[in-house]
């Protein structure tokens, strides 16, 4: 792809969410879109985008930090009153298959987190927010959240 030197390939380092959507368009998957938050604390900043990504038929944001090195995948937003905030988040390295939901929530593996304990205040985070959508449908859904802005 071009973005990485060439003892890059056949490593085992790590890729973040830039280069995660990278591949996404290289190998022609689902559309995705970046967000950079400079903080984790300004990620209360950025619900209701996410709110509106997922009510816009939007798929999994892959999530990836500086200082937090967990990986991260959100599902879902849930707005509360006031500032009250959680994220549904799934840890992306589980394998295999569930006998049931239960199983992976109580595994740890899915969760519903409060936003203020599910991110590192002073990490930096990319977001890749990816769709299920059409390009013409990402267009349109971009244009109601500028317009909402």
């Amino acid at each position: 792809m071009g973005d990485k030197p060439a003892g890059f390939r056949g490593s085992q380092s790590w890729i973040g969410c830039v280069e995660a959507s990278l591949c996404l368009e290289h190998f022609g998957g689902p559309k995705g879109r970046l967000c950079h938050v400079p903080r984790g604390a300004g990620l209360q900043g950025e619900l209701e985008r996410l709110y509106s990504h997922f009510a816009g038929d939007g798929g999994p944001v892959m999530v990836g930090g500086d200082a937090d090195a967990q990986s991260k995948a959100l599902l879902g937003v849930c707005l509360g009153p006031g500032t009250e905030a959680y994220v549904l988040l799934l840890d992306p390295h589980f394998w295999g298959a569930p006998k049931n939901p239960s199983e992976l929530q109580a595994a740890g593996w899915v969760g519903w987190r409060e936003v203020s304990t599910a991110f590192d205040p002073n990490s930096f985070y990319n977001l890749c927010l990816t769709s299920r959508n059409s390009e013409k449908q990402l267009q349109a859904l971009e244009l109601r959240q500028r317009s909402q802005n």
